[in-house]
């Protein structure tokens, strides 16, 4: 029996490639005879870039720039395509992880450190830049890579803005003047892992804000922000960033970057599945186990594991999809995708303790699955 292992990440616990490992492990200890490919696969979500580099055989490239609170520290970026082109994970430079849970202020915590990984990879001769958003502090917009490639935030007085993102409800004009002109002759991907677009109550701040320290006032003054960015750039540009199918992603960045820097949004898991050649890899597979941190509804919005379901149905192959977290009643869309949605978890416990027991419940659950195969093959 082939087995294709095609993970994402368990968000605060494991990374994909250590899902797929922990997989592995379990069907080897059970009684299936089965031959084991792994595939993790990224989203555009923390860990994309990694996995991008892994599978494409890219280079890391050491870099000084700015956290997200502007403190200096050693990030990293990579090439791929002989050099031209550069894979930049967000999280690298403006990440959560970066930052303690008492240090979270996205009225403050600015981009500016993954701009410097751009202007990074032009210095060393990228044209084309993927730009994986998971995982970051900000919603900011993107003002601070703007910020980094030379765009000012200008407010009525022509006085540049400071404190973004917080201020930019006072500006007036975005002067390009100073634009690193490289960026305009370099396409930008950004892979997102939502559809969320940029304002409102299923915008960047609303959704995404909590997750980054906002309570409901500062979501309303960040809501407030991006939405003054979008008046001056429909201005200026003719570009409403507002209406944007996946604007919102990784605290607006998305819609800045589209709006700006005519950067393409794509659905990160289709992007990835693409360029790595999963079809290849599902060609002989039997059985695709997938998952998450997560499984229910929002998985199918753009998440890795829908992305999997949907190229393992196109080929008429099974598909089960693990996660520490299901729905108690999985619903028609889910079965639609799915044939089996297995929680890892065999006890109540608290989320500390699950997120440790990661490994340990995933090798555990997949010893069953391979069991479970055994005894219908008898």
């Amino acid at each position: 029996m082939q087995i294709l292992i095609a993970p994402n990440a368990f968000k605060n616990s494991l990374e994909a490639d250590e899902v797929a490992l922990a997989i592995q492990e379990g069907l080897e200890q059970s009684n299936l005879k089965c031959d084991v490919n792994c595939f993790p696969v990224g989203d555009g979500g923390d860990g994309t870039g990694k996995l991008l580099l892994n599978h494409l055989g890219g280079k890391m490239i050491d870099c000084a720039t700015l956290d997200p609170l502007g403190r200096k520290i050693t990030s990293s970026f990579g090439l791929i395509d002989e050099g031209k082109t550069a894979v930049i994970e967000m999280a690298n430079a403006s990440g959560l992880r970066l930052l303690r849970t008492d240090e979270l202020n996205p009225l403050r915590a600015s981009t500016y450190g993954t701009g410097q990984l751009i202007v990074a990879a032009l210095d060393k001769g990228a044209t084309k830049i993927i730009l994986c958003i998971g995982g970051s502090a900000t919603v900011d917009g993107g003002a601070g890579i703007l910020q980094a490639l030379g765009f000012q935030f200008l407010d009525v007085m022509g006085r540049a803005l400071a404190d973004l993102p917080e201020s930019l409800t006072q500006l007036h004009v975005i002067d390009l003047s100073r634009v690193d002109m490289r960026i305009h002759d370099c396409e930008i991907v950004v892979l997102c892992d939502v559809e969320n677009v940029l304002l409102g109550t299923l915008g960047a701040a609303a959704v995404f804000g909590p997750q980054k320290g906002a309570d409901h006032n500062t979501v309303m003054r960040l809501d407030a922000s991006l939405a003054k960015l979008r008046d001056v750039i429909l201005r200026q540009n003719g570009k409403d960033i507002a209406s944007l199918k996946r604007g919102g992603a990784a605290g607006g960045i998305a819609a800045g970057l589209a709006g700006l820097l005519n950067a393409e949004l794509v659905n990160g898991i289709d992007f990835f599945l693409s360029i790595t050649n999963f079809d290849s890899a599902l060609r002989n597979a039997d059985l695709v186990i997938t998952g998450e941190g997560s499984i229910d509804l929002q998985t199918l919005q753009g998440k890795g594991p829908f992305g999997i379901a949907k190229k393992a149905r196109e080929k008429g192959i099974p598909i089960i999809g693990l996660a520490g977290k299901v729905p108690l009643d999985t619903t028609e869309l889910l079965n639609e995708y799915f044939d089996v949605i297995s929680s890892i978890n065999n006890e109540p416990m608290d989320m500390a303790v699950a997120l440790a027991s990661t490994k340990k419940n995933l090798v555990r659950t997949a010893t069953s699955i391979g069991n479970l195969i055994c005894l219908k093959n008898k």
